[in-house]
């Protein structure tokens, strides 16, 4: 099996920053995928941001400019480092990854139980 365990969230005020972090571990051959979402009271989950195993990322477009995500494949883990932050960020950021399990040739989908983010005003 494969787990994801994110850390990093908490209380911050207005314009400050956070990095969430997100370790997988367990029978992992290879980590495609990676990326954040978030789903704040009474919304729909959101993406955040992804990266690839090569590296490229996408942001939302409320995100861009503020967030970055990055990992380290040597670890398993993946970042969101998020500045300036906003009331409106105020969400459980949830991380996923998609993962090919040792003595497997396919991928599958494995998510963390989220980390609470507040921003306050």
């Amino acid at each position: 099996q494969v787990q994801l365990v994110e850390s990093g969230g908490g209380l911050v005020q207005a314009g400050g920053s956070l990095r969430l972090s997100c370790a997988a571990s367990g029978n992992i051959f290879r980590i495609n995928t990676m990326d954040w979402s978030r789903q704040a009271p009474g919304n729909q989950r959101e993406l955040v941001a992804s990266i690839t195993s090569g590296g490229s990322t996408n942001y939302a477009d409320s995100v861009k400019g503020r967030f970055t995500i990055f990992r380290d494949n040597a670890q398993n883990t993946v970042y969101l480092q998020m500045n300036s932050l906003k009331p409106e960020d105020t969400a459980v950021y949830y991380c996923h990854a998609h993962v090919v399990r040792g003595g497997t040739n396919y991928g599958t989908d494995y998510w963390g139980k989220g980390t609470a983010v507040t921003v306050s005003s």
